[in-house]
């Protein structure tokens, strides 16, 4: 699934992900996030997994199979911009601030802000579509949530 995920990514033209194909891509994206500033802590692993059990209806043990996954393809995956793109391309516009809020998240359950997670974080919301406010309002919704 990874390789066929992959090279549906690096295409000249890619095709609209399939469902789970768009759900192994989320999960890389917030695995991706979560290993931008060098430590990959249980914090985030855990939100990782509850985000994946809340937003796919998924048990515990899907969603850390889902996320191990995730964590393969994310070493192995092309730039960011491809998983950002190929999300945007599934998901309606008024689920994005959600994605967003995923991310955001994820960047927070440790405890700190690091200036590479908002690097990463700005450059995904504007490739989402979205406004710095809504990126805000996506992160306002994340911190109230942890």
């Amino acid at each position: 699934m990874i390789q066929n995920l992959l090279r549906q990514l690096l295409a000249p033209a890619p095709e609209p992900l399939k469902d789970t194909d768009a759900r192994l891509a989320l999960a890389a994206l917030l695995v991706r996030l979560a290993r931008t500033d060098g430590l990959y802590a249980i914090e985030e692993v855990e939100r990782i997994d509850r985000i994946l059990m809340t937003r796919h209806q998924l048990d515990a043990f899907a969603a850390a199979a889902l996320r191990a996954e995730a964590e393969a393809l994310e070493a192995e995956a092309p730039d960011t911009v491809r998983f950002t793109r190929a999300l945007k391309a599934v998901t309606s516009p008024e689920d994005r601030g959600g994605l967003m809020q995923a991310l955001w998240s994820v960047a927070l359950s440790d405890g700190s802000r690091d200036p590479e997670e908002d690097r990463l974080l700005r450059m995904v919301s504007s490739l989402l579509g979205l406004t710095d406010v809504e990126s805000a309002q996506a992160r306002q919704r994340a911190e109230r949530s942890l």
